[in-house]
């Protein structure tokens, strides 16, 4: 079984190429292009993790992220790990990201290797 990633990025040239890194890596990959469409598929199917980045259209990551972590579990899984996959770089980002609720942080540009560390932490290791 392979662990589902919910990727939620605007751009849809760097959520192409992470959709396409993360299957040659094994994993289902899902798509959001904003925080509201987030909540969306997330509405209607579980995930193993999210990789949201901040800056989003709409609906931004915090606020779909906090969102998500103040539901009862009814519409949202409230536990779903997750990472902050952004381009935010600047001293105190990470703290204030991890503040809203998210389990971990990603600086762009990221490797392979970087994004798998991190998932390998939240994920189960069946589902990897």
């Amino acid at each position: 079984m392979s662990a589902r990633i919910l990727v939620v990025e605007d751009d849809q040239l760097n959520r192409f190429a992470l959709k396409k890194l993360l299957e040659k890596g094994g994993f289902t990959v899902r798509e959001a292009e904003d925080g509201r469409r987030a909540l969306e598929v997330l509405e209607q199917e579980t995930v193993d993790c999210i990789l949201m980045d901040i800056q989003l259209p709409i609906m931004n990551g915090v606020e779909a992220t906090e969102i998500i972590r103040a539901h009862d579990g009814s519409r949202y899984n409230p536990k779903t790990p997750i990472i902050a996959l952004t381009a935010y770089a600047m001293p105190g980002d990470k703290e204030k990201f991890l503040a809203s609720g998210m389990n971990d942080y990603l600086a762009k540009p990221t490797t392979y290797q970087q994004l798998e560390q991190v998932l390998r932490k939240y994920i189960a290791k069946e589902k990897l």
